[in-house]
């Protein structure tokens, strides 16, 4: 079984290099870790009293998996969950925060096992999702995947500026459609024409 930290390795890899792209709700961003997530952890990298670009630049691999293993996994406490989930929740917590829980807690209530859509894991969303893999364990997985490829869509549906993360420049799946059917079987993934259709409304 791949451990916390070996995902949060490959998180790290996802996520790439340096960007700062104005679109990108999360600001200047260096292997997954935004500038707002070191201004809430305080980390002024380079001393100079305040938390900045120049902090972000010092982030390297290392730091970046140990502030994903300990702020987006133990800290949302996603250890509760069924480990089969550890790999796609984690990576949509690091990409998505709280909202990688609220959809897998609407997931778990459409398949009849209800818990409160808060985006946090507690006993009774940790049951829930036990029960729901015991249910249903070749497709949980999956399920969620689908979920997280729905987020997107729908996300980039409703803020134009978004799009680019979902649709590539040649018009064929973005980084973030991408980024989910890796969690999902092939068998589920859109094929080239159906994604094309998907975001026909686009223009």
């Amino acid at each position: 079984m791949t451990s916390v930290r070996e995902i949060a390795a490959e998180i790290v890899a996802r996520e790439g290099g340096f960007v700062n792209d104005p679109d990108d709700p999360g600001g200047a961003t260096k292997h997954g870790v935004t500038i707002g997530t070191l201004r809430a952890l305080g980390l002024d990298l380079d001393g100079d009293g305040d938390v900045d670009i120049a902090d972000i630049h010092r982030i390297d691999a290392a730091r970046a998996a140990d502030i994903f293993v300990h702020h987006y996994f133990k800290g949302p406490r996603l250890d509760l969950l069924p480990a089969p989930l550890h790999p796609t929740v984690f990576d949509m917590q690091v990409n998505a925060g709280a909202q990688a829980v609220r959809l897998l807690q609407a997931l778990l209530g459409r398949m009849g096992f209800p818990c409160a859509i808060d985006g946090i894991v507690g006993p009774q969303t940790a049951a829930a999702a036990h029960k729901a893999a015991r249910a249903a364990p070749a497709h949980i997985v999956d399920a969620y995947g689908i979920e997280r490829r729905n987020f997107y869509y729908r996300l980039a549906d409703a803020r134009p500026s978004l799009r680019k993360f979902a649709r590539a420049r040649d018009g064929g799946k973005g980084g973030w459609i991408t980024r989910a059917e890796a969690f999902i079987s092939p068998a589920f993934h859109l094929s080239p024409a159906e994604h094309r259709r998907r975001v026909a409304a686009w223009g």
